[in-house]
């Protein structure tokens, strides 16, 4: 059986392999992986602060900010007053981010069913739980360091 460390290495290998040919497939269409996250969340959940996108991305501030700049550049979102701060912008997916995500989506699903079409149906179905079970495992260690690290905090303020 291999060992852990062996399977994890794979996985990150799988990973970005896939990854770079999913980015390369929908810049070819006119839109990079990284941007259509952003035109993604915004199509799904609507206008939103930068402030929000970031925090429900876990972007930095910074990072989100210098993405909106380009996108809205290229007229892909657009950004308006926040009628309750006028500090803050509603950034919002303009149609022509609309159309260029749905364009740069069809390549994206088709690759990865070309990928996974290396897996019959029984494999798929076992490599979804796999990761399932993955997946959870993850969320309890970070569940459990999010513990510890707000009782060390607590402990400090005493």
């Amino acid at each position: 059986m291999k060992k852990t460390f062996e399977i994890s290495d794979r996985l990150f290998e799988l990973y970005h392999r896939v990854h770079r040919l999913v980015n390369e497939s929908m810049t070819e269409e006119g839109v990079s992986l990284a941007r259509s996250k952003f035109l993604f969340f915004l199509s799904k959940l609507g206008p939103c602060r930068s402030t929000d996108i970031a925090c429900a991305l876990n972007f930095a501030p910074r990072t989100v900010t210098e993405a909106i700049d380009g996108l809205e550049r290229d007229r892909l979102v657009m950004r308006k007053p926040d009628p309750e701060d006028r500090r803050a912008k509603i950034v919002s997916i303009t149609e022509t981010g609309r159309v260029v995500l749905e364009a740069a989506e069809h390549p994206r699903k088709q690759l990865l069913e070309e990928i996974f079409s290396a897996l019959d149906d029984e494999e798929l179905d076992a490599l979804f739980d796999i990761v399932g079970k993955l997946v959870d495992r993850t969320d309890e260690i970070r569940k459990r360091k999010d513990e510890a690290e707000e009782a060390a905090q607590i402990a400090i303020a005493r």
